[in-house]
C-alpha cells in the first residue's frame, strides 16, 4: 500500500516519492516530465525497451525479490532491443511479479520506481538532473532524521514529564489550592531539574536569553535530555519518599553530573561543578 507522499523539486521539476513496502519510491513520471511533460508514458516504455534498462532491472530484482520470474525476464531481456519490442510498466510487473516498479491510479497515480532504479532512469533522462535529484533526496531524508531524533526526544521528555508532575500532584499538592499555587509548585519543581542539570532557572535563563524563542530545555543537548528524563524519574522516586526539595536537589546534581560525565565526557562539567 502506498502512503506518505512527499515532494522535492529538481531543477524546476516537483519529484513525487512515497513510502511502498517500508521503501523510498519515486516517481519515474515526474522525472519524465522534466524531459517532456506530455509524453511521459512514452519516454518510461521507450526505456523499458533498452537492453540495458532490462538487464538493470532484472539484476536488481535478483538482489531484492525472491519471487522474480526469470524465466520471464529472460523473455523480455532476449526480445530487447528489437523494432517490434514494446514493453510498459504494468506488463513488466505482471509478468515478472517485479517489485522494483510500481504503477498506480488514482491519488497517486504514475509510475513510480525504488530510489536505486529511479536514479539508473534519471541517469538516462540527463546526467545532470540525476546529481540534482540525487542531492535533493538525500538532503530531505537529513531533514527526516533530524525531525525524528528531535521529536523522539521530546516525547520521552514529555512521557517522563508526566510521571514526574503526576508524583508532585499526589505527593506535595495539599487539597484545595488554587491553580497559581498548584502552577508555582509545578514550576518549582520544574526548575529543582533546571538547577541540577544547567545550573539556573528558567526564569534566569530567559533573562540571558531575551533574544532566544523557547525556553531552556528547547536548546538542551542529546546528552542533556537523556538525562533530564533520567531525573524525572529519579526526582518523581524522591517525591514519592518523602525528601524535601534541598536534599533531592543536591542528590539530582550530583547524579548529572555523574551521568553527564559518562555520556560527554569532562568537557563542559566545570559549568555544572
Amino acid at each position: 500500500m502506498v502512503q506518505r507522499k512527499k515532494k522535492i523539486e529538481v531543477k524546476g521539476t516537483e519529484i513525487t516519492i512515497v513510502s511502498h513496502a517500508k521503501d523510498e519510491y519515486i516517481s519515474v513520471t515526474d522525472i519524465a516530465r522534466f524531459k517532456d511533460s506530455k509524453r511521459t508514458d512514452y519516454i518510461i516504455q521507450n526505456w523499458l525497451r533498452n537492453r540495458n534498462t532490462i538487464e538493470f532491472l532484472g539484476i536488481w530484482e535478483r538482489l531484492n525479490n525472491p519471487d522474480f520470474k526469470p524465466i520471464e525476464f529472460d523473455g523480455f531481456k532476449n526480445q530487447a532491443g528489437l523494432n517490434s519490442f514494446v514493453l510498459t510498466p504494468k506488463q513488466w510487473i505482471e509478468k515478472t511479479n517485479a517489485i522494483g516498479i510500481i504503477s498506480k491510479a488514482g491519488r497517486y497515480g504514475g509510475t513510480y520506481a525504488h530510489k536505486d532504479i529511479a536514479f539508473e532512469f534519471a541517469t538516462w533522462i540527463s546526467v545532470e538532473f540525476k546529481l540534482y535529484l540525487i542531492k535533493e533526496f538525500q538532503r530531505l531524508k537529513d531533514e527526516e532524521k533530524k525531525q525524528l531524533g528531535w521529536d523522539i526526544r521530546r516525547n520521552l521528555t514529555k512521557i517522563n514529564y508526566r510521571i514526574h508532575t503526576d508524583a508532585i500532584k499526589e505527593n506535595l499538592i495539599p487539597r484545595k489550592l488554587s491553580k497559581s499555587q498548584i502552577n508555582h509548585v509545578y514550576a518549582t519543581e520544574a526548575d529543582i531539574l533546571n538547577m541540577a542539570l544547567f545550573g539556573k532557572t528558567a526564569a534566569q535563563w530567559r533573562a540571558e536569553n531575551s533574544n532566544e524563542t523557547g525556553n531552556i530545555r528547547d536548546f538542551a543537548n542529546v546528552s542533556q535530555l537523556v538525562c533530564l528524563a533520567n531525573l524525572e524519574n529519579l526526582n518523581a522516586l524522591f517525591i514519592n519518599d518523602g525528601l524535601p526539595q534541598k536534599t533531592r536537589l543536591e542528590r539530582l546534581n550530583k547524579i548529572a553530573i555523574q551521568q553527564l560525565r559518562i555520556l560527554t565526557g569532562d568537557a563542559g562539567m566545570k559549568r555544572l561543578e
